[in-house]
This record gives C-alpha cells, structure tokens and sequence, in this order.
C-alpha cells in the first residue's frame, strides 16, 4: 500500500502528493518517494511550505550536498545556489537544453529546485527523458552508442571564453571562471547503466558533451545533433508550470532541463540544492 500519492506524468516524471515535507517524512514514505524518484527519474511536489534549513534537510537525505562552484550562493546558507533573474535582467540561467554536471568526473545526482518568487507568467522548465530517448533509437544506433565515450567540459558553458555568462546576460549570478578554465575535461559512457534504476539511458547534452572520445569534435557532431533532435520530440517532454509552494527534483543522469526565459521585466527567484553523484558506467 502506498504512503504517498503519485501521477506518472506523459514524457517524464510524476508528480507526488499526499505528503507535507515541512512535516517531516516517514522512512516508509521516503523509501516510496525515492522508488518513484529511481523509475521515472523526476518527481515533483506541489503546495509545500519549506523553509531553507527544511530544503537542506530533505536534500540530505539523499546524499552529500555538491556546493556550486559557479552559481551565486544563498548569503546565509552556502548549500543553497541563487537561481535568479532580475527584471532588468535579459538572460536567464540555464536556458539551453542540459544535463547539470555532466562535466565532472562524478557528475551530480540531481537537483531539487525549490520556487521562492515567481513572475506572473512564463518561467516554465522544460524536462527530457533520456531513458525513453534511448529507447527509440534503432538497434545498430544503440549498438554503436554503447560502444562509444563520450568528452563533457564546463569551458565553454562558464569559462572565461564563453560570452553568455559575461555582462548584461547573467550579470554576477555567475562566475569564478578560472576555475571552469583549470577543469580538465570528464569522460563518460555515452549510454550509462543508471546506478538506481538499471536502466540504459543517454547520456550526452547540448549543454556541455563536446565530442566522442577518440573522434574529433566534426565527426561527432552530425550524431550528436541528430541524438539531440530526438530528445527536443515532444513524446519525451514535460512541461512543468511553476507555482507557489512547487518544488521538482530531477536526476541529471535520466533527464535533461531548459528553463524558458518569457517573462521579461518580471523577477523570478528559485533555490536549488544538488546532490552528489557516482561515477557513471
């Protein structure tokens, strides 16, 4: 009998109810929401009420908090990275299709991104399943792919020589791009066993994989564009509309994120904690 309430969602994820975290949560509970966590690789919760020492607590229940070496953090609560936009601010964070982290050597586990002020409209995040991705590919693709590493950097995201993470567009949110620049780059499968679920999923995103290992970066471009384009289908994607008291937890190793950038002049004010991964194989 389950202790909590769950709706699978189309493309990815599920949303779970039933339950207040500000409350606390029962280890029966827990155990119910991490199995729905490890099928479907996002959940989301709607209508809490938490605070910042609740955010950190719920987060470690699932593992070490990963501090952000990039992101402007929470003046009061280090583990807490500010994901925001001013109004007069034109570029958003995390725009672009992406799989957090995929440049370290073991990438995160995931995120749970907590909304603190929202605008009228627009703001949505957008979620891909790289499960149900590596699935639809042809037999030899998936033959091929399973046989190949893939290379992940953080240079070009939020390195000194990436201009989208310069001036005007992000402004201070982000920084410390010596660090991105000294990174050297991570080396993954480009379809990962998911170290929760068992399942095959693709791992590889526009964000930050830069070419397979062994091939140059104009071999592996026309597979990694073709690879990226299915995963922009519609049948894979959920569309998640931010409200006061949402929270979702995604799983960077099953899922990709875009956050939509549509509400200009308006402020838009998110805390997200992640998680520490494993090495992937």
């Amino acid at each position: 009998m389950n202790t909590i309430e769950v709706k699978i969602l189309e493309g990815v994820g599920a949303e779970i109810g039933g339950i207040d975290l500000a409350a606390g949560i029962s280890a029966t509970q827990f155990a119910d929401i991490k199995r729905v966590f490890s099928d479907e690789g996002l959940i989301f919760f709607r209508d809490q009420s938490i605070d910042e020492k609740q955010h950190i607590a719920f987060a470690e229940m699932w593992g070490h908090i990963n501090v952000n070496r990039f992101f402007a953090a929470h003046e009061d609560y280090p583990q807490i990275a500010m994901v925001t936009k001013e109004p007069d601010q034109t570029g958003n964070i995390g725009g672009g299709w992406h799989a957090d982290h995929s440049y370290d050597v073991e990438p995160a586990m995931g995120s749970i991104l907590v909304a603190r002020e929202l605008p009228e409209t627009g703001g949505d995040t957008f979620f891909s399943n790289m499960y149900k991705v590596f699935d639809s590919l042809s037999q030899g693709l998936q033959e091929t792919l399973l046989g190949l590493n893939a290379v992940h950097s953080a240079k070009y995201a939020f390195g000194s020589q990436n201009t989208y993470h310069k001036g005007e567009v992000t402004g201070a949110r982000i920084g410390n791009s010596e660090s991105a620049d000294a990174m050297p780059d991570s080396i993954h499968p480009a379809v990962i066993t998911h170290p929760l679920s068992g399942r095959k999923a693709l791992y590889v995103n526009p964000g930050f994989t830069r070419h397979f290992e062994g091939w140059s970066r104009e071999d592996s471009v026309p597979i990694l564009e073709y690879l990226f384009a299915i995963a922009r289908q519609e049948q894979f994607i959920t569309r998640f509309h931010w409200e006061p008291g949402s929270i979702a937890f995604w799983d960077n190793r099953a899922t990709w994120h875009l956050a939509q950038n549509d509400y200009q002049g308006q402020r838009r004010e998110m805390h997200r904690i992640t998680i520490e991964g494993c090495a992937l194989t």
